[in-house]
């Protein structure tokens, strides 16, 4: 079995693609499991309805009625950009 030194420079080239693929290819899915999970923990917005909170002594019926005025001018809003009537 004769070796020669091409055949060598061939193993070592293919040794060090196969590492140059491998680091990259890790580092790829190591940004993009960090991406996936900045996603997951990102804040989620919890919205309780005023039946479940708590009376603390203040008067909220002048909260209720500013949030449905708010949520009547939104209404109207969008259905003027739709141009719905």
């Amino acid at each position: 079995m004769d070796i020669q030194p091409v055949d060598i420079l061939k193993w070592i080239g293919l040794v060090l693609a196969a590492g140059f693929i491998g680091y990259f290819g890790r580092y790829l899915s190591m940004l993009l499991i960090d991406r996936i999970h900045k996603r997951k923990s990102e804040p989620t917005i919890i919205v309780e309805s005023t039946s479940n909170a708590p009376n603390r002594g203040e008067d909220n019926s002048d909260k209720e009625k500013a949030k449905l005025e708010k949520k009547r001018l939104k209404q109207q809003s969008k259905i003027a950009k739709k141009g719905i009537q």
